[in-house]
């Protein structure tokens, strides 16, 4: 058996770059920056940050372009692939990527929060062609998972009900 998915959480280092190919679809190129961190045998704490770059296609490319910000949280699940191709040099270039299937987004960055609903676009392609995503049939459902209440009170009622602290951006770690 063969299996092929990553999952990638961190933020978006640019707004992401939305295209059209020749035949129509959407294509969004997303640059995503994730950390580690680890204690080194002499107990020394140490960082260091991977940069992923991500493809997204169809509807899921758009809402990328609508939602996506640069410094914003992001969860994407896709698969890698690695294409290549010969540079003007006559060199051959690879291209290692993941293709977004799912993507959930967290608050904007912390300059440009506004609204911090938190949206989740999945995509299905069970029915597409594997080795051409330029004509895979895709279905993507943006839904809503926590809206932000106009009135305060009902926001405060609910955490006292629920008794769940409020997670804040500045916790998360990177």
């Amino acid at each position: 058996m063969n299996f092929n998915k990553a999952i990638i959480v961190g933020r978006v280092i640019k707004d992401p770059e939305i295209r059209t190919t020749p035949n129509g679809q959407t294509v969004a190129s997303i640059g995503v920056a994730s950390n580690r961190v680890w204690n080194s045998n002499t107990g020394e704490r140490q960082e260091k940050t991977e940069f992923h770059n991500i493809v997204a296609w169809g509807k899921l490319a758009e809402i990328c372009g609508q939602y996506l910000v640069k410094g914003q949280l992001v969860l994407f699940e896709g698969r890698i692939e690695t294409r290549s191709w010969d540079g003007q040099d006559g060199v051959k270039r690879y291209k290692t990527e993941i293709v977004a299937e799912n993507m959930q987004m967290g608050p904007k960055a912390r300059s440009q929060e506004g609204g911090a609903s938190t949206y989740q676009a999945r995509e299905n392609t069970q029915n597409a062609p594997e080795n051409n995503p330029q004509n895979s049939e895709k279905i993507v459902q943006a839904e809503p998972q926590n809206e932000q209440s106009d009135s305060g009170n009902s926001q405060n009622n609910s955490k006292e009900n629920n008794n769940e602290e409020e997670i804040k951006i500045e916790d998360i770690p990177f």
